[in-house]
């Protein structure tokens, strides 16, 4: 009776444990599908030009708040060169915040993207599920800059999280 009983925790703590893992990959892998997605729509985005579809990936709150969207999209499009050629998830993380049965999570991602011409870091902010302020899913902020100049124009994610989309001071 003892050998099955410690059989038996064995086997749940065995399952527990390895519950989150399928086939060497963890199963949630939400946020990081999230990040593939979004980085793939702001791509799509560039590459037909098409200042619409851009806008509509910030939030209402993001495009309330941005300084100039328009100029920032039509900055983004001028500035971003080349057709890519690869594009890779450098970094992300997350946050998540529950109150009274409401969820908001927030993502942060970095990614390198390299096109025939240039090599890129990309870093997004994007409020993924928001159900406790509706007018905030959805893209916060967009940074793009060659990533020759990652040690000047990248910096803490909290000095970047600003509404829209980058635009260095010229």
């Amino acid at each position: 009776m003892i050998k099955k009983a410690v059989l038996l925790i064995f086997l749940t703590s065995t399952f527990i444990l390895t519950s989150c893992l399928f086939r060497g990959r963890i199963v949630y892998v939400g946020e990081e599908r999230a990040a593939k997605e979004r980085i793939q729509e702001i791509l799509a985005a560039i590459k037909d030009k098409d200042k619409e579809a851009m806008k509509a990936l910030f939030s209402k709150k993001a495009l309330e708040e941005a300084n100039e969207i328009d100029e920032g999209v039509d900055y983004l499009f001028d500035f971003f060169q080349g057709d890519v050629q690869s594009w890779e998830i450098d970094a992300w993380s997350s946050d998540e915040s529950i109150e009274r049965g409401k969820k908001s999570l927030m993502l942060r991602a970095w990614y390198i993207v390299t096109t025939d011409k240039e090599k890129y870091m990309f870093f997004v902010i994007d409020y993924i599920k928001d159900t406790m302020n509706p007018d905030n899913a959805g893209m916060y902020t967009l940074r793009v800059i060659k990533a020759e100049d990652e040690e000047t124009e990248f910096g803490y994610w909290q000095d970047m999280n600003i509404a829209g989309i980058y635009k260095p001071k010229q």
